[in-house]
Order: structure tokens, then C-alpha cells, then sequence
């Protein structure tokens, strides 16, 4: 891989962005919510990042601002049987998961249990110690907002040789200690997966409950998200209908199957598995105020600049960010890669909704062709 594991995931992660494989021809596309006469651009969009793209497989769903409700596939689904993209299946969505992660910890913000601008080491004393690196330093909001200046932990190489090995969140922070400080607390903006184990360290010691429970609990369960769920240790599986995920290992070399793998190095920044449909429903229910309180979501919404190397113009917020929109305005969400999948997508204030799945982590090619289809849906 040509790409350094924190430079690519940064991207993946942050706008999607992810720069890891690509370049094998695909089989024809299927066309799902086309017609001969008038294309649906959606689904032109998606064929052509997969024809043109070299992902395996690709699928969407989108909620109109009428509220209708289209899904759409692309690809082959399983390399091995030749089986079809299943529609709005589930799929690992990566660092979506941040989201989930910072709006539990701002219900219980809301519920006067956590504070934003307290130090880390009020809620876990003595954590955090490093070189340059104080809990007693670093607050809350600057884990939900990646300003904490805490070094990255993730060792991709790593979890592409042995995709089945299981991480505890102590083991991937301790890696991240024994590197110095990337910068001091405050000081700037800068992508890190170790904020969000550590975020949900937090969750779980303040409420006294694993964190994927309080997940299933506080959103899940009330939004309706059926196929939504953080794996617990040791599952390696996806439920229910799915396509498989691949990666390759060099830019020429073959695909590989890592449907089936550990996400536990992801944790509380990376590891939950999701649907399009799911996602959809999850960011609308965020951004509408149906999971945080007014003052909550407002903090949620205030943002700060992203790596000036972005090409987005996107920002970030606690957990969330804003991208820009060719059509005006901006959608919220977050997108998210871990090996096999990479997703993209949002909502927009009016409702409107899309969310993007790539069987693969692609390259810039294959991720600017997810942005238009993003985009497309939403400005459609």
C-alpha cells in the first residue's frame, strides 16, 4: 500500500476520503432503478463508480425531500458466487460510528453527568499520562472534536495481516501513549481514533455499562435502527444480508475477502455495523432533535476548520461534520472506512438524506465518484 495507514484512514474516516485499493474490472453493473430511456442519475452515478472505479460492489439509499425512500445497487455482491449487491444490506460503516459515540456523550452532557469543557481526568483519573500528553490537560470536548492533540493508535498494516485478532480498548490506547503528544491540547485540528476509544472509556465508566449497550439503549432503541449494533467481543460476523467486503494488499494484487474480521481495533471509533437505511434514519433523528436536547445539538453543530490538505471545505463538529453541497448549502454526517466498506453521506436541513457504500476502501478516483453520487442525490 502506497498510502500511510493514518494519512488514509484520516481521510476514510473524516470525508471519506480513503486512498488504500483499487484498479481491478468489475463485472457489469446491475441497474437497478434505471430506465432505458431515462437513467435514474443516481444510479448512473453508481454504475459508473464501480464500472470505471474498480470496486467490487456498491450500494445506496436515499430519502428524498418528500420523505420517499429509493435504494440502489451496483456490482457484484460476492466475488466468489457472483451473487448480486443485496439491497440495503448491512455493512460495517466505519468511523461512522464516532457519531454514535459523541452523541451518548452528549445525552449525558444533557443529563448534567459529563461536562464538555472538563478535563478528561474528572471522569478517568490518571488515563491519560504520556509524553506531552496530561488528562488533567485535555477536556471532553476536545476528544468529540479532535483537538486534544492525543497520537493516532491505529496500526493498519497491523490489522490487515491478522484480521481475526482481538484488541481490548486498553491495548489500542496504550499504543497511543507510547508515542508523544502530536501537538498540545487546543492548539489545532488534527484526525485521531485514539480520542474516540478513550470517548468511550468514558461512557462506559460514567454510566457503569458497556458502551455498545448504551448505544443499543439511547438510539437504537428509540429511533427504530433494527440492523444497527456495536459487534460484541469476539463476533466476527455480519447479521443478516450483506454483501461481502474486500481490500487488496498491493494496488496490483488480488482481491481479498475481509467480510469476516475482528472490528475491535476500531472500537468506540470504528467497529459498528449498520445499514444505508439505518444510517439514514440515524443523522435525520440526530439533526431533527429527536436524540439531543436543543443546547446539546447546537454543540454538537459548532465547528471548527479541518485539515487545511481537505479539498471539501468540510468542518467539524463533536462527532459530525458539515461538507459543502455543489447546489448550495450542506449536509451533515460523517462517513467512515475499515477494511472491506467505506461509506459516505448525510442529510441536508430540508430532510434529505443519502447514504453511499463501497465495497472496498477505494482510491481518490473511486471516492471522488461516491462524492457525486452524494452529492447527486442530494441536489438532484
Amino acid at each position: 500500500m502506497s498510502v500511510s495507514p493514518r494519512a488514509a484512514f484520516r481521510a476514510a474516516t473524516l470525508t471519506a476520503l480513503a486512498a488504500l485499493t483499487a484498479g481491478l474490472a468489475t463485472a457489469p453493473a446491475a441497474s437497478a432503478g434505471t430506465t432505458a430511456r431515462t437513467p435514474d442519475p443516481v444510479q448512473r452515478e453508481l454504475d459508473t463508480l464501480v464500472r470505471a472505479g474498480g470496486a467490487p460492489g456498491a450500494l445506496a439509499g436515499v430519502v428524498q425531500a418528500d420523505g420517499k425512500v429509493r435504494h440502489y445497487t451496483s456490482g457484484v455482491g460476492n466475488l466468489a458466487t457472483g451473487a448480486k449487491v443485496p439491497r440495503d444490506g448491512s455493512i460495517r460503516i466505519g468511523s461512522n460510528t464516532k457519531a454514535f459515540t459523541a452523541t451518548v456523550v452528549l445525552q449525558l452532557v444533557g443529563e448534567g453527568k459529563v461536562a464538555l469543557d472538563e478535563p478528561v481526568d474528572t471522569y478517568l483519573p490518571g488515563l491519560l499520562r504520556g509524553e506531552g500528553i496530561d488528562g488533567r490537560k485535555i477536556t471532553v470536548r476536545q476528544l468529540l472534536q479532535h483537538t486534544s492533540g492525543l497520537p493516532e493508535y491505529l496500526d493498519k498494516q497491523a490489522a490487515l495481516a491478522d484480521p481475526h485478532r482481538y484488541y481490548e480498548p486498553r491495548e489500542l490506547l496504550d499504543r497511543a501513549l507510547d508515542r508523544p503528544a502530536d501537538f498540545a491540547p487546543g492548539a489545532k485540528w488534527s484526525y485521531s481514533n485514539t480520542n474516540y476509544v478513550v470517548a468511550g472509556l468514558l461512557v462506559q465508566k460514567v454510566t457503569g455499562r458497556p458502551l455498545g449497550e448504551e448505544i443499543e439503549k439511547r438510539i437504537a432503541d428509540r429511533v427504530g435502527l433494527r440492523h444497527t449494533y456495536l459487534p460484541a467481543p469476539g463476533d466476527m460476523s455480519i447479521r443478516g444480508k450483506h454483501p461481502h467486503g474486500y481490500q487488496k494488499l498491493a494496488t496490483d494484487g488480488p482481491w481479498r475477502d475481509f467480510t469476516k474480521m475482528d472490528p475491535s481495533w476500531g472500537w468506540a471509533a470504528g467497529a459498528m455495523v449498520s445499514t444505508n437505511s439505518d444510517l439514514n434514519r440515524f443523522y435525520s433523528a440526530l439533526f431533527s432533535g429527536r436524540l439531543l436536547a436543543p443546547a446539546q445539538l447546537a454543540e454538537m453543530r459548532d465547528t471548527v476548520p479541518v485539515d487545511p490538505e481537505a479539498p471539501t471545505g468540510a468542518r467539524y463538529g463533536l462527532g459530525v461534520q458539515s461538507t459543502p453541497l455543489s447546489c448550495g448549502g450542506h449536509y451533515w454526517g460523517h462517513g467512515g472506512g475499515i477494511p472491506g466498506f467505506s461509506t459516505l453521506g448525510g442529510v441536508t436541513a430540508d430532510g434529505r438524506a443519502v447514504n453511499v457504500t463501497v465495497t472496498t476502501i477505494p482510491d481518490g478516483a473511486t471516492t471522488a465518484r461516491a462524492v457525486a453520487v452524494v452529492d447527486k442525490a442530494l441536489c438532484r
